[in-house]
């Protein structure tokens, strides 16, 4: 199992995102839970598979852009987005910033909200969260990249939740492709994390909040095109 843990570390260790203040209407779930190891999250957004222009231009260029006014443009474009986020039912809203420190956004909806347990079919109030999700900010702010991450609490077999968590997070893709006509290009990465232990939300105690730890977090960062606007001075 080990093992297992190992290899889906090294494969999705792409793009890492770690908390910044929170925002909108709710604090984050690793807040709210009263500890750290989830909601800090420094969580591991999937391989960025197929998205070479991007990772040729963060290479020459992007790491540059932070702090700089283009990095400035992009932190207000982001800023819009997650308020627009913190207006989405059953949603909580942190900024974050990705590996190259510009800034992010995570949103957070609880499994409970999305799917009734053990399953990962969406349910009908789930369904509506997510549209409006997409229909206020990932149609809106169509030069965000997304990444979809699925997780799950510690119950159950290592297998069972990895494949799990994968299903729900690919439910909430696919719904938001299939039924509120999000871009299929514009989410870049659908990953499940299973039951790893770096991403489990824990009490003030240290134990596990299993409620909390069974989650899809969804997050938007700058796409290529918002970089290279930010970069002309022409990102609004």
């Amino acid at each position: 199992m080990k093992g297992l843990k190992t290899i889906i570390a090294v494969l999705c260790a792409g793009i890492v995102f770690s908390s910044c203040n929170n925002t909108g209407k709710g604090a984050a779930i690793g807040s709210a839970a009263g500890t750290a190891a989830g909601a800090g999250i420094g969580a591991l957004i999937g391989k960025l598979t197929g998205n070479t222009g991007k990772g040729a231009l963060i290479g020459a260029a992007a790491g540059a852009v932070a702090g700089t006014t283009a990095g400035t443009l992009i932190g207000r474009k982001m800023d819009k987005a997650a308020k627009a986020a913190a207006a989405v039912a059953n949603a909580q809203v942190e900024t974050t910033k990705d590996a190259n420190g510009l800034e992010a956004v995570k949103v957070t909806f609880d499994n409970g909200i999305l799917f009734a347990t053990g399953k990962f079919d969406l349910q009908s109030g789930a369904q509506s969260s997510l549209k409006q999700f997409a229909n206020n900010v990932l149609n809106v702010y169509t030069d965000c990249d997304v990444a979809i991450c699925g997780f799950a609490s510690s119950d159950g077999s290592e297998a069972t939740n990895l494949t799990l968590s994968q299903n729900r997070a690919s439910s909430v893709r696919n719904y938001l492709i299939g039924s509120c006509g999000v871009n299929a290009n514009q989410i870049r990465s659908t990953q499940g994390y299973g039951e790893n232990p770096e991403y489990l939300i824990r009490n003030a105690n240290g134990t596990e909040n299993m409620a909390a730890s069974r989650r899809v977090e969804v997050y938007l960062y700058a796409s290529e095109a918002m970089i290279k606007a930010a970069q002309a001075g022409t990102l609004q």
